[in-house]
């Protein structure tokens, strides 16, 4: 539907809650505009002055299967009525087994074990614990751009922006190196960015600063998220799959963002055809009720009864929520429909980088996409500020995005987004970036 703008906003209510937020919550988040949320429903947002707007950020890619889906709700209000929470780490329930009996039946062959908590992060965080314990080695490879949560484990890994870490260390052992960017390469005389990155691990990484013999896994979004929703070649996963095998080394695949149909597999690592150690899901998977889930194989999960737990891990309603959700990504032609309208938006994303030069570079997959905003195209200086007011535009005209990277938008509807929705969304950034050049 597409957006009702009642008054300018922030309207009166929005201003009178933002303040009381200001009084009594941690101002340690990052808001990009005023909207102060009422209700929600498909792909739209109510906010507390009656103004509606066409949502293009899923709650950072959490609601792909649309805001206040009928049968997430149902389902959430059934389990809550009889049991919401059934302190699954010492006693066992129906529910968490059933979801997890779900799970495994629409990962790769192989993931076949689950180990529930409540957030992304959470989920990295067992991922690290395991694969130590798995490999009886203590180092971690991720990449510069990532994002993996801010929990001390994860916050090691993640490489996305300075104020993330900066005081809190030290970190965890982990050596980052570059992810390969098509748009702004390791090496620009190259052609094969893929295996640039793969040659600093080899060439610079194992040879200056960590023996792949010390090295537990390596932990990689097959899609970079925060980072600017830069998608690598599809070589890329499956010379790291190689790499990983040649030294003994865990693979882990951070689909925290890019899982459950966003990009029009139900894991975005489906695309390069390969099958990590480990796999962390959260995000989309609760429908909304805070969820994660780490997917191994009965090999690698083999830690011991007290190895860890959760309180809340694996809680009665937040896996109700999960099985209404896997139910509806079952549905035949999902992944089909996800990609076209994938076509479809990038598509109309390069229209518009034909009309304003500002759009340096277009880039996803599935429903997975971004822009990068450019001072100049030659080059590549990042217009930082040009994407914030872009947002603050958009967000005006009753469109909500986010950011991405330096200066990227990124654009992750909820999944049941139509072709009309997309192209009113198109028309409103359209108007926005005119606005701002």
């Amino acid at each position: 539907m597409e957006p009702l703008m009642q008054v300018p906003p922030p309207g009166p209510g929005a201003r009178a809650v933002l303040e009381r937020d200001a009084s009594v919550i941690s101002q340690s988040m990052v808001r990009e505009y005023p909207l102060v949320l009422k209700r929600a429903e498909g792909t739209n947002l109510w906010d507390v002055d009656g103004n509606r707007y066409l949502d293009f950020t899923a709650g950072i890619s959490v609601m792909n299967v649309g805001w206040n889906h009928p049968a997430v709700v149902e389902a959430v209000r059934e389990q809550v009525g009889n049991l919401s929470h059934a302190a699954f780490l010492d006693f066992c329930a129906e529910v968490p087994v059933a979801f997890a009996e779900d799970l495994v039946q629409m990962m790769p062959p192989g993931l076949d074990r689950v180990y529930f908590s409540n957030s992304g992060a959470e989920t990295v965080e067992a991922a690290l614990k395991l694969a130590r314990r798995h490999t009886k080695r203590n180092y971690f490879i991720s990449f510069y751009g990532g994002f993996h949560g801010r929990t001390y484990g994860a916050l090691s890994l993640t490489a996305a922006k300075v104020i993330q870490r900066k005081h809190f260390g030290p970190f965890l052992p982990v050596v980052h190196a570059p992810y390969p960017d098509p748009y702004r390469p390791l090496c620009p005389e190259s052609d094969e960015c893929a295996l640039d990155t793969l040659a600093y691990i080899r060439e610079e990484i194992f040879r200056t600063e960590v023996s792949p013999e010390e090295v537990a896994a390596i932990v990689v979004e097959p899609v970079l998220g925060e980072g600017g929703y830069v998608v690598p070649p599809r070589s890329f996963l499956r010379e790291l799959r190689d790499l990983c095998d040649e030294h003994g080394i865990l693979l882990v695949a951070d689909e925290v963002q890019s899982g459950c149909y966003r990009t029009g597999r139900f894991l975005a690592s489906e695309h390069s055809d390969i099958v990590p150690d480990i796999v962390t899901c959260a995000k989309a998977i609760g429908g909304g009720l805070p969820l994660g889930v780490t997917v191994a194989s009965d090999e690698v999960m083999t830690w011991p009864p007290g190895s860890h737990a959760s309180t809340f891990g694996g809680n009665c309603a937040a896996c109700a929520a999960g099985r209404a959700v896997l139910s509806i990504l079952r549905q035949e032609g999902f992944g089909e429909r996800v990609a076209a309208n994938g076509e479809r938006l990038l598509d109309g994303l390069q229209r518009l980088r034909d009309r304003h030069p500002i759009i340096g570079d277009v880039r996803g997959i599935g429903l997975m996409a971004a822009i990068e905003l450019v001072q100049d195209r030659e080059t590549k200086v990042p217009a930082h500020e040009e994407r914030n007011r872009v947002l603050v535009r958009a967000f005006e005209r009753g469109l909500t995005l986010l950011p991405a990277g330096e200066s990227a938008i990124r654009f992750s509807p909820p999944l049941i987004i139509t072709a009309e929705e997309i192209e009113c969304g198109l028309e409103i950034l359209d108007a926005a970036l005119g606005g701002t050049e």
